[in-house]
């Protein structure tokens, strides 16, 4: 193992996510280790963190599994233009439910505020001035 490579425990932690789901994107080839131990562990390298993060920004947005490795492999073939390489139907429909997926994250968080609000104690009004 070299300096710069890191356990899945490791990435894990740095990222926050389960080492099931790291085990579980691998199996399923969205962010494969750049190495193993000679006990056969999994070794990931920056650029393998870099991707996981990569793939953690896609996932509010509701894609599959599949369509975020579609959008991961088209990321790595053309990262200034991705989606330049799809049929253009594919890639406004990337484009089209991108925007209004995340539209509908904006309106869930403005009721979220909103709940908070409306659960917050009153503020107390300041203590009267006795003369």
């Amino acid at each position: 193992m070299t300096d710069d490579m890191m356990h899945i425990g490791e990435l894990a932690e740095r990222t926050g996510l389960s080492l099931r789901t790291l085990r579980h994107w691998d199996e399923v080839g969205l962010v494969h280790a750049s190495g193993r131990t000679e006990g056969g562990f999994r070794l990931y390298t920056a650029d393998d963190e870099q991707r996981v993060r990569l793939i953690m920004r896609m996932k509010p947005l509701g894609f599959t599994l599949e369509e975020m490795g579609e959008l991961a492999r088209a990321l790595d073939i053309s990262p200034d233009a991705p989606l330049d390489g799809m049929s253009p139907e594919r890639a406004e429909y990337f484009r089209s439910e991108s925007r209004e997926r995340r539209a509908k994250l904006v309106r869930q968080l403005a009721d979220a505020d909103e709940f908070l609000k409306r659960i917050q104690p009153s503020p107390t009004p300041p203590p009267a001035l006795v003369e």
